[in-house]
């Protein structure tokens, strides 16, 4: 869309029966979620249109007196597509299209258009190429019908669902050479992976709603690291989906043990299950963290409902009972002292203007140090191996050799406080 940029109308469908969930996202705050993702795709959206109505319409969604009204509002504002704010079937975008004369596209379309810009590596654009090949090929049921009408006479059926069984097989044939592409990506990050978890490096992963502020957190967090460099920052604009692929960076606590922030793809309202199950892989990384920073945008009135979205994903990718700190952002923008105090897993910062980033990294520590022991060791001289492996591994600073051995402070995690008890030296 950015070649030519399009004149969008949006257009929402409002249930107003009992079968609306009493925890839907309103449709004034859904139709302006809409439009943000209209913008962030490169359109220009020129009108906005809701329907109210007890159920859907299944020839026209909406109903044919509102395409209708919706061809109409298009001549007048010159619009060159129309967007829906759900996900239409095939015959639903055909009807529509038949009568206003021109592009219908529904929100799973524009989510991933956003997505195929944005996907930088490999593993990105192959996620995104392989999910808009799921959500075209139930669409091509019943153009076969389509197809048979442009010949007249006996035989011109034939043709036409030939057309279609080999649209059908092309996409199936392009979606399994995608996913072993996929495996092997899979096995790289996998050793890439596993060498991470060697190093016992604590991992922290920021998972939100998109646009909540964890790209511009990240960039915060890792300009503790003595190794910062702003090229290592990440893209943070005011925009949906400013950044998709997954980042590792380093940052430091303040006791100065190193730990990885890692920052993964936004989600959104309605976000579609095959790009879900696309990067499942990607978000895989979540799982493996050893906490997780939720980040929310204070400033959104619907921050309850986006939450519940995110929490809804992380239960998908099963990393739901991880420790989880929520991370109120964007308080720079809210009036002073309205926001409770922050505690242990809840805290309200501003990334931008660095507002209780400090406290953060308090919390974070906290978190990461909880099931670890401070202790001091004395290692004989003939168990050089151990203190080579508590350098490798932590942070040690405070070692001294002396007539018995060495002596050293250390924080051990659990599992190694358990192998070398018996070497601590009790205080």
């Amino acid at each position: 869309m950015e070649e030519k940029r399009e004149k969008a109308l949006l257009v929402g469908l409002n249930i107003t029966s009992t079968a609306r969930k009493i925890d839907d996202i309103d449709i004034n705050e859904s139709m302006e979620e809409l439009k943000e993702l209209a913008k962030a795709a490169g359109a220009e959206v020129v009108g906005s249109l809701i329907q109210n109505k007890q159920s859907r319409d299944a020839a026209f969604y909406v109903g044919k007196g509102k395409v209708e009204e919706i061809k109409a509002y298009c001549e007048s504002l010159e619009a060159t597509m129309v967007v829906f704010n759900d996900e239409l079937s095939g015959a639903h975008i055909r009807n529509i299209e038949q009568v206003v004369g021109i592009k219908v596209i529904d929100r799973t379309t524009l989510i991933l258009d956003i997505f195929a810009q944005r996907a930088l590596s490999k593993e990105g654009k192959l996620q995104v190429e392989l999910a808009q090949l799921k959500y075209r090929l139930p669409r091509l049921t019943g153009m076969g019908g389509e197809l048979s009408k442009t010949g007249a006479g006996i035989g011109a059926r034939g043709p036409g669902e030939q057309k279609l069984e080999l649209d059908k097989r092309n996409i199936l044939n392009k979606a399994a050479d995608i996913r072993r592409e996929l495996r092997e990506v899979k096995k790289t990050r996998e050793t890439q992976r596993a060498q991470r978890l060697k190093s016992n490096i604590p991992i922290v992963a920021l998972v939100g709603y998109t646009n909540a502020g964890k790209s511009t957190l990240l960039n915060e967090l890792i300009k503790t690291h003595k190794d910062y460099e702003q090229d290592k920052e990440v893209l943070a604009k005011d925009m949906l989906f400013a950044t998709l692929d997954v980042t590792l960076r380093k940052a430091l606590l303040p006791s100065k043990k190193e730990f990885l922030v890692v920052d993964t793809v936004g989600f959104v309202s309605k976000l579609p299950h095959d790009l879900v199950e696309a990067f499942k892989a990607t978000l895989e990384e979540v799982q493996y963290a050893d906490l997780i920073l939720h980040v929310i945008d204070a400033t959104n009135s619907s921050y309850e409902l986006q939450k519940k979205t995110t929490e809804s994903v992380l239960k998908e990718l099963g990393a739901d009972a991880k420790p989880t700190i929520l991370v109120y952002n964007k308080i720079d923008r809210l009036e002073l002292d309205i926001y409770p105090k922050n505690h242990d897993d809840v805290i309200y910062v501003s990334a931008k203007k660095g507002i209780n980033m400090d406290k953060l990294l308090g919390i974070i520590e906290d978190a990461l140090m909880e099931n670890t022991y401070n202790v001091t060791l004395l290692l004989p001289y003939d168990k050089g191996d151990i203190f080579s492996k508590m350098k490798e591994k932590y942070n040690v600073e405070n070692f001294e050799y002396g007539e018995n051995g060495i002596t050293l402070d250390v924080n051990l995690m659990e599992e190694d406080y358990n192998i070398y008890k018996d070497y601590i030296l009790e205080k």
